[in-house]
């Protein structure tokens, strides 16, 4: 049986930290609050079988990463499917990319960050989540190496390929910037 003041313990002190992710990993706020709570929901149904081989904090952040890229792919294939005859309600919600939507951003810095995150969502998906955990959410390698289950040096050679493509994007991307 649940332990109902455990779980909501858990939600007070992780949905923060879940809904940053999930906003830095999708840039719009209503997707990040939806997969805020399919995360506590997987939580909650998966708390009993919880193993304590990893801390509480891991578990989410993986239940939270897996749950982004699971969105994304599924947004991507409806995105797909609606070229080949998939009709909606909302044309727009399947014909626009991705609404950038990040309250921590200034307006005047809004078109950077776009720029910037289109760049990011480019990148692979392991390197993506690395960089991401990394630079956004300040987590060492060592952390970064346990949420994702791969070794340190793995890690810290996905941050250097996601730095490096970013570089080689970003300045393509910037190139007039460059030249003033």
């Amino acid at each position: 049986m649940i332990n109902q003041t455990h779980f909501e313990k858990l939600y007070q002190e992780y949905r923060v930290l879940v809904f940053n992710v999930a906003l830095n990993y999708l840039q719009n706020l209503e997707d990040a609050e939806e997969i805020t709570q399919d995360v506590f929901v997987k939580v909650y149904h998966s708390l009993e079988n919880f193993n304590q081989k990893s801390s509480f904090k891991t578990w989410i952040y993986r239940i939270t990463i897996n749950q982004c890229l699971d969105f994304v792919k599924k947004k991507n294939s409806q995105k797909r499917f609606f070229i080949f005859g998939k009709k909606s309600q909302n044309e727009q919600e399947y014909l626009n990319t991705a609404t950038f939507e990040h309250p921590g951003i200034l307006m005047e810095k809004q078109e950077e960050a776009k720029i910037l995150f289109e760049v990011i969502n480019t990148l692979t998906e392991n390197q993506k989540t690395a960089f991401l955990l990394s630079k956004l959410d300040g987590l060492s390698n060592p952390e970064i190496a346990e949420i994702m289950q791969l070794s340190v040096s793995s890690i810290e050679s996905l941050i250097f390929r996601a730095k490096t493509a970013l570089q080689e994007k970003l300045a393509e991307k910037f190139k007039n910037y460059r030249k003033k």
